[in-house]
């Protein structure tokens, strides 16, 4: 009842859901474990032989279910910690980004914006480098976007552009206001970032795609020119009669 009471109080740094059938198991085991040993010793019975054979079996248990219990030790350990929740986007230190759909005691899966869902055992997570896109005081998740121009070009005027086209910009928060940044002279451009915030990180790639059409469009029309490589070359003749 207590753990029932814990579960149902909202609050993930007491308890997470997922763990409570696992601490219900095991306490109703202890106790179980608990009521033998002292109904034997009130028997009089020595358990002493007992217990050494128990300790031999769990050993060899231990050993034949190590990668098991560590995927279960992880999970209850993540499970106290609470990372990350159900709904959020995390990305895994192998590179997959995918949002959390099922957090189990032995593994977690993930469904990716291509609908695949991925199974990571929970002691592959619980050692590696977890980004939770999701996580922070705010839901709210900033993307960036670089862009060149060439040189020669008007930068106030870049910046304005960029300023208004993420102001005007649907799915573009107000709050923090979106930025623009000159941040170095590259081998052939004027490199500027521009940097907002979007509600959700599920909408990022959307956004980032409508962001980028409307750059392009307002680069055009404004005739700022985005630079691309270019290399000279210059083929000297050798004058005849050289060897």
């Amino acid at each position: 009842m207590v753990l029932a009471a814990i579960s149902r109080s909202g609050d993930r740094s007491k308890a997470y859901v997922a763990m409570m059938p696992l601490i219900e198991t095991v306490v109703r085991v202890v106790l179980l474990a608990l009521a033998i040993y002292f109904m034997f010793l009130a028997w009089r019975i020595d358990v002493t032989a007992w217990l050494a054979s128990a300790g031999i079996i769990g050993l060899a248990l231990s050993f034949a279910a190590k990668d098991t219990l560590s995927n279960l030790f992880a999970g209850v350990s993540m499970a106290a910690d609470a990372p990350y929740q159900k709904g959020d986007f995390i990305i895994l230190e192998t590179g997959e980004r995918g949002m959390v759909t099922h957090i189990g005691l032995r593994s977690t899966r993930l469904l990716t914006r291509d609908d695949i869902e991925i199974t990571v055992p929970n002691g592959v997570i619980g050692n590696g480098k977890i980004v939770n896109e999701a996580g922070g005081p705010s839901a709210k998740h900033r993307i960036r976007i670089a862009i060149g121009v060439a040189y020669g070009s008007d930068i106030d005027q870049v910046i304005a552009t960029l300023d208004d086209i993420a102001k005007t910009q649907e799915g573009v928060c107000a709050a923090p206001e979106p930025r623009v940044r000159f941040r170095a002279f590259g081998d052939s451009s004027l490199n500027f970032e521009l940097l907002c915030w979007i509600g959700q990180p599920i909408e990022r790639g959307r956004i980032l795609h409508e962001i980028n059409c409307t750059i392009y469009k307002r680069f055009i029309a404004e005739d700022i020119q985005i630079p691309f490589p270019q290399r000279d070359i210059h083929v000297h003749t050798m004058p005849s009669g050289t060897s």
